[in-house]
């Protein structure tokens, strides 16, 4: 049987140093700092002025990551709005700061999509063109974009070829 090791107990002030530390190498929402807290203290009060004073100086800020995850997952791995609020809404982010990110992306957005789409449109090798069809769609609904919005797009990509 394996025993737990022992764990090392830090002071506030160290807490405090590497919460710093895991916030100032990108921006983390206020669930994923809690969590790691957590993994060096047990006290609820000492997660809590250290939650505070990386609030205070502005280490944690839940509209800045907000906007910041948006803007990536979005450039990155071209996530629709969709994916992207039920992303941040598993994270606690407020619906003014999934609203607030989401602005971030729109004009954007449509571009990336189109781009996207004809890279897509253009990989897929099935020559049933029904079948084509839903594998474009179901891929672009898994990415999280509008139904509307990819069905509109397939039809028209299947027209020009």
């Amino acid at each position: 049987m394996r025993q737990k090791p022992e764990q090392k107990s830090f002071s506030l002030e160290e807490i405090t140093k590497k919460a710093e530390i895991y916030c100032a190498y990108q921006e983390r929402c206020h669930e994923e700092v809690i969590q790691k807290l957590k993994t060096f203290t047990t006290s609820q009060t000492v997660i809590d002025s250290v939650i505070v004073h990386l609030i205070e100086n502005n280490f944690l800020n839940e509209e800045r990551f907000a906007c910041s995850f948006a803007r990536g997952k979005h450039r990155i791995k071209h996530w629709g709005k969709i994916r992207i609020v039920n992303e941040l809404k598993s994270r606690h982010i407020s619906k003014y700061n999934i609203d607030t990110a989401l602005k971030e992306i729109q004009d954007e957005y449509f571009d990336t999509f189109d781009l996207a789409a004809e890279k897509f449109w253009n990989t897929i090798s099935e020559k049933n063109t029904l079948k084509k069809r839903k594998k474009f769609c179901d891929f672009f609904l898994r990415k999280g974009f509008e139904s509307n919005l990819i069905y509109e797009k397939a039809i028209e990509l299947e027209k020009l070829g």
